[in-house]
């Protein structure tokens, strides 16, 4: 016999346990790499100035961190060579790995971790479909997820309070690249960078 009183408390409490869920994101299992640059080295205030707070729409990313990157807003199709040609100018060793024909995975490896760092790069048919991509894949993974995009490239990638994110994206210099978006709890936001796509 079903204790009716057990069963109405469940029901009760599943909406509460998944907002609980979907407030806190899907774990993704990853250490990101403690030897990142300072955030302070590439973040100022939204006025300009050092020091920010680093809390969404408090911060964007300084321009003089990208000189010598093409920071202007790519209208042509990319594709992942495109990607691995800005990895490689770096003297950054990565190979990709083809999952299927329109995604690709990049896997660094990190000194305090067994588990490789993994970003995943979709391949798109156009901005708007990459830029609802990686919007429709931040919110399904939750807060804490983030990543870039850049005409019809999404990158997602792992999990990480915000201070990690943007620290390791400081390291690859992702700003300089492609639009830096971040999960909170409600909505993906996009901090201000040299890069920017309209």
């Amino acid at each position: 016999m079903i204790d009716r009183t057990a069963l109405r408390i469940a029901v009760l409490l599943a909406p509460v346990v998944a907002g609980i869920v979907g407030c806190t994101g899907i774990p993704s299992d990853v250490r990101y790499p403690s030897d990142v640059p300072d955030v302070d080295t590439g973040v100022v205030s939204p006025e300009g100035e050092a020091n920010p707070d680093l809390e969404l729409s408090h911060f964007k990313f300084r321009a003089d961190m990208c000189r010598g990157f093409d920071t202007h807003a790519i209208t042509a199709s990319l594709t992942q060579d495109d990607f691995t040609r800005f990895l490689e100018a770096q003297g950054l060793k990565i190979t990709a790995k083809k999952a299927r024909d329109n995604l690709t995975w990049y896997d660094f490896a990190s000194a305090d971790s067994d588990v490789a760092l993994r970003l995943r790069l979709a391949v798109l048919p156009n901005a708007a479909a990459a830029a609802n991509d990686l919007h429709a894949s931040l919110l399904e993974h939750g807060p804490g997820w983030w990543g870039v995009r850049r005409s019809n490239l999404a990158i997602l990638a792992p999990k990480a309070d915000l201070r990690e994110a943007v620290a390791f994206a400081i390291k690859l210099r992702l700003p300089c690249w492609g639009l830096f978006t971040y999960a909170g709890l409600d909505d993906a936001y996009v901090a201000q960078g040299p890069y920017t796509e309209l």
